[in-house]
């Protein structure tokens, strides 16, 4: 019998899903769990996205689209574009995917030949050097530091760039830290003769700042970009990509033969989302920074160091080394005896090692909640009960 291939099987998991899935199988049994690990809104999608798709479907639009995505919502797209950053976006350059994950597979075929190296920041999103390991790249870490505000050091990577390298790959706002980089880092980095790869997933969650996009500055980038964050719309799972013109046909391609399109109906949704949800997101923004107050007072009143103050998405990456150097093994510990589900900071790369990724992306109340029950923990910790 065929055993799973050597590819497969190098693949990490996702621990952040390993601690979400061992919290539900914990409710199934009873137990209350303060949900503070997962990226995921809280919100309902609002009512006005819902009843596009709804209309969508009344009318029929059950079937598969050009696999570019709705010429409608990649208008739509280049028009966002062009109202936010002061940017021109041709429709032609903007490939719909079903979700953004896909989308990052899409930039990723069509940029890297056996051997190729992206560049990219430790901490880092979990799943990035595993997409380009997958395909068979090689990540190529430039860290960032707390004591700089989880900025990326132009000169650094400058210094790790080589024959090899296919792209440099940068989040802002960032993920675990929430940093949002300044407009100075962007240029330069836009600047340094490598295709960029600009995840834009959480822009529209700032705080006391302003975001960029990558685009202000070169139109040699892949902007990566969807709705599941800003609009909380994670399961409708609708996302797209920005491409320089020559690799629109080949990404195009890659998509027809894995992907074909995104949901008809979906798009449609997009569209709403986009043009028809400014109060709603004004408003969500609103909340996740009244929470991010919260959550900021409130770990560093139970002595949890919190190097950085995030400055977008909905994260607070907490520095827990005095608790225990051993990230995994303390956020499943928190988990079971204090019933909060955290992400550990492994997944984020060796140097979130020892640190936990806090969501704000939860109640007022729950959170409270929360810090409650870590305050407890802690108690026990520090006095010896681990």
């Amino acid at each position: 019998m065929r055993q799973p291939s050597e590819r497969s099987r190098k693949i990490p998991p996702f621990i952040v899903m390993d601690v979400l899935e061992r919290a539900q199988q914990l409710e199934r049994e009873g137990r209350s769990i303060i949900h503070m690990e997962i990226g995921e809104p809280d919100f309902e999608t609002p009512e006005v996205v819902r009843q596009a798709a709804i209309e969508a479907l009344g009318k029929g639009e059950t079937r598969y689209t050009h696999s570019l995505g709705i010429l409608e919502l990649r208008e739509a797209i280049s028009e966002h574009y062009a109202l936010r950053y002061g940017v021109d976006v041709d429709p032609g350059r903007i490939i719909v995917t079903p979700g953004t994950s896909p989308a990052l597979l899409l930039i990723f075929a069509a940029l890297l030949e056996d051997g190729g190296e992206v560049l990219m920041n430790d901490p880092h999103y979990a799943c990035y050097p595993n997409f380009v390991s997958f395909l068979g790249g090689k990540p190529v870490y430039s860290p960032v530091y707390a004591s700089s505000g989880y900025m990326p050091d132009p000169d650094d990577m400058a210094g790790r760039i080589g024959p090899s390298t296919a792209a440099i790959l940068i989040n802002s706002p960032g993920n675990p830290t929430g940093a949002v980089l300044d407009q100075g880092t962007m240029e330069r980095i836009a600047g340094m003769g490598v295709p960029v790869v600009s995840d834009e997933i959480y822009h529209g969650l700032v705080y006391d700042t302003q975001e960029h996009s990558i685009l202000e500055y070169t139109r040699e980038s892949f902007v990566l970009n969807g709705f599941s964050k800003l609009y909380a719309m994670t399961g409708w799972r609708l996302g797209y990509v920005i491409a320089p013109e020559r690799f629109v046909r080949p990404m195009q391609k890659i998509q027809q033969n894995f992907f074909i399109s995104a949901a008809a109906f979906v798009q449609r949704a997009g569209i709403a989302a986009l043009r028809q949800t400014e109060k709603e997101v004004r408003e969500m923004v609103r909340t996740y920074n009244s929470r991010r107050m919260l959550l900021l007072k409130g770990l560093r009143g139970i002595g949890l160091p919190v190097p950085v103050d995030p400055k977008g998405a909905f994260y607070v990456l907490v520095d827990a080394r005095h608790l225990d150097t051993d990230s995994h093994r303390l956020a499943f510990d928190i988990l079971e005896r204090a019933g909060v589900a955290v992400t550990p900071g492994i997944d984020f790369g060796p140097s979130a090692e020892g640190h936990l990724r806090f969501s704000y992306a939860n109640s007022a109340e729950n959170l409270a909640e929360g810090i409650s029950r870590l305050s407890a923990y802690i108690g026990e910790v520090t006095d010896g009960e681990i």
